[in-house]
């Protein structure tokens, strides 16, 4: 018993929480060094930038030691030859550079907006061509607005024969504005825009036309407008043309998504672009949100052979098609299982082969994503980038060879080509971090814990301190983005620097990163966790995985919780210590969109959907609200926004700010004047989170306004 009891004392003492007192300006230099390096080259051969020269050679360049090298590849000869910068402008063809405007694909006019109509430039005479004339305001040609983002560059896909534009009419008549004002001596400039919110009676519709630019002629689909949607992004626009959106290869016809305002529905259609006929082949409901792909629509119109590809998560799993184009009969799956299908990345219509990417499929992190192949009727599914980690790939002009760079957070980048096949045609490069290893640079470490549910497993990075002492227990900070449309991690590439986050745990701390359920890459279950309940943030899945990383390891301080996060993180961060008081102390929130009330409408209704007013005066939108949980603050909140964010106005952040100062709450509230979205970045900003939890989480204190530089800069 006094063995037991003596073991016991030693493990209680030798577990004391980590305490250092003060925090000194050398402490924070040190930290500085692991978010942006030294300022001296450190790694080599991991970044290869591919350019191909047609379908069989490219070129690229390299961050070698010594300085940036070029190299030539011819892959039918398997051959590589050093060249200069001045060869990779011989070999590049230069396309001319024009502000706002897009080129055609045969590189002679190129389309831009005036006065909200659509013109024409004849390129090599730079004469001008006005192709539309009754655009007016708030209902112009191939107007970018979505209200959370805007530009004066037009929206719209040219016809492969160059003869042709498909865009839209952008009808923002009768849609709500949103107002900015600068901070200035003398009168504020005020911005203000369409920028519809959820629940509002109209939001962006367009038009769809084609417009024929040698007469020119317009010519209006015979439908109905679209919602200002698409079934990818919160915004109609990808690309750098119409999301959704496919011309045959002959430019006889073209077909498009049209998506339902609250995303659920959608329908593909095919339009005669002389008469403006419009047929609908394809209709497919969810009972959630309908999405075609991840990032990228997975669905591919093969007209010459009167079929279609489509992708759906009928089956919980993201997979595709094979349809009939004529009847819309299916003809057959082409992937099964339960894995998933990311994106569509080339269809070999000759072959019948279709190559995407996927995950979910391959042993370890299901977030690694593999290149693979597969006939249209669903036979010789092949794995053609075998190794376990993450790949990206540059494909080939026809699609006979690509480039693949495979890596994980913890390993650099090996650069190899391959043909269709996924034969190695030969190893171009191999990344080299010794030197950055030598620096004392550690790479964070993957984690897997199970869900709220006990069942499912999540994963996600931890960032520890390199000089961590085991017998201390550190403070724990979650580093959040919640989605739904993408997680905390990010890629599982290797980076030498993920933000700040280990230049933070040289401060003394625990700083983890997890994708809880709610977010993409997995089952359509998985995605739909929390769907009309976007106050969940996935919060229960990151305090489950913090309470299991306590368990495994000693040096966690699960009495000492801090959380931080930027847009979507932001309000996450917020949401997390008025949601679980007891259990987060600290948070840091940047330009949090604390009600989707207050945001642009694209988001809430397809994440939250559709606002619904009851006889009472309550919402479906009351609960995601934070300034509705703001009675519940115990621990020590820190509050910043950027009075000029075009994206989520500050006004999220006030809303949140009244009803603490209603509730009788200390906070802290820093306004970042005249700055947009991305403030979060600055090292103003950096800093100030780091004196934050050093102050309030690890109780120590910080040098007096550090100021954080660069030092490539």
């Amino acid at each position: 018993m006094l063995i037991v009891l003596a073991i016991a004392a030693v493990t209680m003492f030798s577990q004391s929480k980590y305490d250092p007192g003060i925090l000194t300006k050398s402490d924070y230099d040190r930290a500085v060094k692991f978010m942006y390096g030294t300022g001296e080259q450190l790694e080599f051969n991991t970044r290869v930038d591919i350019n191909w020269i047609n379908e069989s050679e490219f070129y690229y360049s390299l961050n070698a030691d010594g300085g940036t090298k070029y190299y030539r590849v011819d892959a039918k000869k398997r051959k590589k030859s050093e060249i200069s910068k001045a060869d990779t402008k011989k070999l590049k063809v230069e396309k001319p550079t024009l502000k706002d405007a897009v080129l055609s694909p045969d590189g002679l006019k190129a389309a831009f907006i005036r006065d909200y109509n659509l013109w024409m430039k004849i390129i090599a005479t730079n004469e001008e061509i006005q192709l539309t004339s009754d655009g007016i305001e708030d209902f112009g040609y191939a107007t970018d607005n979505a209200g959370w983002t805007k530009s004066d560059r037009p929206i719209l896909n040219w016809s492969p024969d160059s003869k042709m534009i498909a865009t839209f009419q952008h009808d923002g008549r009768g849609v709500g504005e949103m107002y900015i004002a600068s901070t200035n001596v003398g009168h504020p400039k005020l911005q203000a825009w369409k920028y519809p919110l959820p629940g509002d009676s109209l939001i962006f519709r367009v038009e769809r036309v084609i417009i024929h630019v040698d007469e020119p002629k317009v010519v209006r689909l015979k439908m109905e407008p679209d919602q200002h949607r698409s079934s990818i992004t919160d915004h109609i626009a990808s690309g750098g043309g119409i999301a959704d959106l496919q011309w045959s290869d002959d430019s006889k016809q073209l077909a498009f998504l049209s998506n339902s305002r609250d995303h659920k529905e959608a329908w593909l259609r095919l339009a005669d672009p002389n008469t403006g006929e419009v047929k609908t082949v394809f209709y497919e409901k969810e009972e959630t949100f309908f999405e075609s792909g991840h990032r990228q629509w997975n669905w591919f119109v093969m007209k010459e052979s009167n079929e279609f590809i489509w992708f759906s998560q009928a089956s919980d799993w993201g997979h595709l098609y094979l349809y009939d184009l004529s009847t819309g009969q299916l003809k057959n799956q082409i992937t099964k299982g339960e894995w998933r299908v990311l994106q569509l990345l080339n269809v070999d219509e000759k072959t019948r082969t279709i190559y995407f990417s996927g995950g979910c499929r391959e042993a370890g992190d299901p977030y690694y994503q593999y290149y693979y192949s597969v006939k249209m009727d669903g036979s010789d599914l092949r794995l053609l980038t075998p190794e376990q980690a993450n790949h990206d790939w540059e494909l080939a002009p026809g699609g006979n060879y690509f480039v693949d760079s495979y890596s994980t957070p913890q390993t650099a980048p090996i650069t190899v080509l391959r043909d269709k096949k996924g034969k190695l045609m030969m190893e171009l490069e191999q990344g080299d971090i010794s030197r950055l290893i030598a620096t004392g640079w550690q790479a964070p470490e993957s984690f897997t814990v199970k869900a709220r549910d006990g069942k499912t497993d999540l994963y996600g990075m931890l960032f520890k301190p390199t000089n961590l002492d085991p017998n201390k227990k550190y403070p724990i900070i979650n580093s959040i983005y919640p989605g739904p449309q993408s997680g905390s991690v990010g890629s599982r590439s290797f980076a030498a620097y993920r933000g700040d986050k280990q230049a933070l745990a040289e401060l003394g701390f625990i700083v983890i990163s997890l994708d809880a359920m709610g977010t993409p890459m997995r089952s359509k279950s998985f995605h739909d966790a929390y769907y009309g309940n976007m106050g969940d943030n996935g919060l229960p899945d990151q305090i489950a995985g913090m309470k299991q990383l306590a368990e495994r390891f000693e040096w966690i301080d699960l009495e000492r919780v801090g959380i931080y996060g930027h847009s979507g993180g932001g309000f996450a961060s917020t949401d997390a210590i008025l949601r679980y008081p007891d259990f987060f102390d600290v948070a840091v929130s940047g330009a949090g969109n604390h009600d989707q009330r207050n945001y642009e409408d694209d988001w809430g209704e397809k994440w939250q959907g559709l606002l619904e007013t009851n006889m009472d005066g309550t919402s479906n939108y009351d609960d995601q609200a934070n300034q509705n949980l703001a009675k519940n603050l115990k621990g020590k909140l820190l509050i910043t926004h950027g009075t000029m964010d075009s994206n989520v106005p500050f006004y999220n952040s006030l809303l949140l700010v009244n009803e603490l100062i209603a509730a009788n709450k200390d906070f802290d509230l820093v306004l970042f004047p005249n700055r947009n979205h991305g403030f979060g970045r600055e090292p103003y900003m950096i800093r100030k989170r780091w004196d934050y939890f050093v102050e309030n989480l690890l109780g120590a204190e910080h040098p007096k306004e550090y100021e954080i530089v660069n030092p490539d800069k």
